[in-house]
This record gives structure tokens, sequence and C-alpha cells, in this order.
């Protein structure tokens, strides 16, 4: 399937601190999670040892917000969460 990464998500994915490969890597290996409004939802903790913004997280959470259309998925937005979740 084909994954079409919106200019909106890249924006999105830019100011939150991931990127168009770990999207792509969230649609085909994340976790599916509750979306709204018809959207498909999938998530994946990454390892991210380092500060952001002047504070030291364990982890990332990614989260994808994409859409099915025919054979393509198309992404909507992207969400970025630091931390540090169970294992």
């Amino acid at each position: 399937m084909k994954v079409q990464v919106d200019p909106h998500t890249l924006e999105r994915a830019k100011e939150r601190g991931t990127n168009e490969k770990e999207i792509i890597d969230v649609i085909h290996t994340g976790s599916p999670i509750p979306a709204k409004y018809g959207r498909i939802g999938k998530a994946k903790i990454y390892d991210f040892k380092q500060k952001r913004h002047g504070k030291y997280y364990e982890q990332k959470r990614v989260e994808v917000f994409y859409i099915m259309e025919g054979d393509s998925i198309i992404t909507v937005t992207v969400y970025v969460f630091y931390g540090k979740w169970g294992e």
C-alpha cells in the first residue's frame, strides 16, 4: 500500500520532533489507537534518551492519524509525546 505523507503532517512532524521515516514506520508497525472522524490511528514508542526543550526524556510516543483512499494511505496529522512508558 502506498503511503502519502501530507505536507501538513510533515510540518507538524518537524515542530513536534519526528520525521517522515518514523511516520511511515508507525503506519506499518504501530499499534492501533482510537481515532475520530473516520480516521485510523496508530502509535509506537521509540527510545529517545535525550533532551528536548531543556528536559531529558527516556522515550517518545509517536501517534499518526490517517485515512484510506483507494489503495493509498494519506496522513492527516502526527502527535509526539515525551516521557516513559511501561515495557
